[in-house]
């Protein structure tokens, strides 16, 4: 009895699954066409007209019509349906109940001895098809496929008529995702047709070296290696010119200081690497001390303090007479005060010395030693580096993907690269500048070497302080801060400078130190405002 309840239960199930909608429907849609009837027209055009017709008339047909075949390694062949009658197409399935019309464009394919025709007409499943095809000369030979699309098994039948205009073709028992596959072959020039063909995107060919990419990666290659011979002809300008004027030049004559080309050390910095840095506006603090601009006095301190100095300005000096990048110095410093200390030089003057930086880059052209603003000309190239690499990413991806030209977009990256990279060696200087640097290296060569006992007693103090401020940019603070701690007006020692005083129980002694410090920590306070390159 329990065996009996089981099996009158599962035929209960059954039959309910059966008589559901979507069993029905399943079972509609798997049903096979019992007879499809295609006609086929190609026409002088090389477009291929489709009618097919299918019975029963009343069951809806869905196909999925193949549109796309590999053509080569590069390549995929694509077929366009279009002007559906009759039907729906909506890009992948073609649906319609009874007959279809429709047009296909990509079928003809040129042959070595004529034209041919191939279109996959009848998809399964089907128990009848029979295919008949039209064209615009005669027939001069078929052949057809059915079963999967690599199949190679022949079709149940192909035929010609007499007047080979006409051919026939028959399957029976087409199954479920198989195909039926008609070729023809007509003369040559018969539509004129061609295959429509896409490249297919694969990496091993999207950077094919061949005759244009190696032609633009050598023309690149040419560029290149120009740029650097540029670039060593004027960088060999100037290692010609401080060549051709080497050795040490003094600074001063008949006791009196005379820096070479009247080139101050603010200038310095800028006139060696096209660079304004930290150092030149140290430099130049401590040049407007020893100048009679303003004094630097050293704060007393507690043993655990930090160091400190005060930053006066000395009335009657004649501001008119510094040089425009030397006026926004001082302007910044001062700030309408008369005195300021080193620690609480931020807010204001860090916000300025934008206006210093500006006026040391337009200085350096109107002193004529470059035709344009070193930072200038680096923007320039390094904006222009930038967007070429932009570019050649965007042109990479696009000529990768839809050609095989994709090394045109990485030459492009590379040159952009190189005009980024060689952006810091772009800024030029004038024969003028070159000079102008070899005077200035004399300069320095002769501050590495040069004997106290050149300079008369009566004028080292004042002599030495103005070397001061060049040995801060030449990286000598050490032995010139020692050699005016050791001498005065008269060659003796003193307690103070005229431009720098000490506090109580400090004398010249302690000189070295102090001004080591000093700078240490003027360099460091402007580090802050990140508006000049740190050294």
């Amino acid at each position: 009895m329990v065996d009996l309840a089981r099996r009158l239960g599962l035929a209960a199930l059954l039959a309910v699954l059966a008589a559901s909608p979507a069993h029905a429907a399943a079972s509609v849609a798997k049903a096979p066409v019992a007879k499809d009837e295609v006609t086929m027209e190609l026409r002088e055009n090389g477009v291929l007209h489709v009618k097919e017709t299918v019975a029963p008339a009343g069951e809806t047909v869905r196909r999925t019509p193949l549109t796309r075949t590999r053509f080569d390694d590069g390549h995929d062949r694509v077929y366009r349906i279009s002007n559906v009658k009759g039907g729906s197409y909506d890009g992948e399935t073609l649906t319609f109940k009874g007959t279809v019309e429709y047009d296909v464009t990509g079928a003809v394919t040129p042959t070595a001895s004529g034209e041919e025709l191939r279109w996959f007409a009848v998809s399964g499943p089907v128990q009848d098809a029979v295919v008949t095809v039209t064209g615009p000369g005669r027939v001069q030979n078929l052949s057809c496929f059915a079963g999967e699309l690599s199949a190679a098994i022949a079709c149940t039948g192909a035929s010609v008529e007499e007047t080979g205009a006409t051919s026939t073709f028959e399957q029976q028992g087409l199954g479920e995702g198989q195909t039926l596959t008609v070729v023809v072959g007509y003369p040559k020039g018969a539509t004129g047709a061609r295959p429509i063909l896409e490249r297919r995107f694969e990496l091993s060919t999207a950077f094919t070296v061949n005759a244009v990419t190696g032609g633009s990666l050598a023309a690149l290659l040419v560029l290149l290696l120009g740029g650097v011979a540029l670039l060593y002809w004027t960088r060999g300008r100037d290692a010609r010119v401080v060549g051709a004027e080497s050795g040490p030049v003094s600074g001063h004559r008949d006791g009196r200081f005379s820096p070479p080309d009247g080139v101050r050390p603010g200038q310095i910095g800028t006139l060696f690497d096209e660079q304004a840095d930290v150092v030149d506006v140290t430099a130049t603090i401590v040049d407007l001390a020893v100048r009679n601009y303003l004094r630097i006095d050293e704060r007393p301190r507690q043993t655990y303090e930090a160091a400190d100095w005060c930053l006066v300005r000395l009335p009657g000096a004649p501001i008119g007479e510094l040089l425009p990048y030397e006026r926004a110095l001082y302007d910044a410093i001062f700030d309408g005060r008369d005195r300021v200390l080193l620690s609480e030089l931020h807010g204001s003057f860090a916000a300025r010395l934008a206006t210093v930086r500006d006026a040391l880059y337009q200085d350096v052209v109107a002193q004529g030693w470059f035709a344009r603003r070193p930072d200038s000309v680096r923007s320039r190239w390094t904006t222009i580096g930038l967007v070429a690499v932009a570019l050649g990413v965007v042109a990479t991806v696009l000529l990768a993907w839809f050609t095989t030209y994709g090394l045109l977009g990485l030459a492009l990256i590379i040159a952009g690269a190189a005009l980024a990279f060689g952006a810091q060696y772009m800024p030029a200087k004038t024969a003028k500048g070159a000079a102008a640097l070899a005077h200035t290296l004399g300069f320095r060569e002769y501050l590495g070497r040069a004997s106290v006992d050149d300079v008369p007693a009566g004028h080292r103090v004042e002599l030495f302080s103005r070397y001061l401020p060049y040995a801060v940019i030449f990286d000598s603070v050490d032995r010139w801060a020692r050699v005016v701690s050791a001498f005065n007006g008269n060659g003796r020692q003193t307690d103070h400078l005229y431009w720098y005083q000490g506090p109580a129980e400090w004398d010249l002694s302690r000189f070295a130190d102090s001004m080591r410090t000093f700078v240490m920590t003027t360099s460091g306070a402007i580090s802050t405002s990140r508006q000049f390159r740190s050294l």
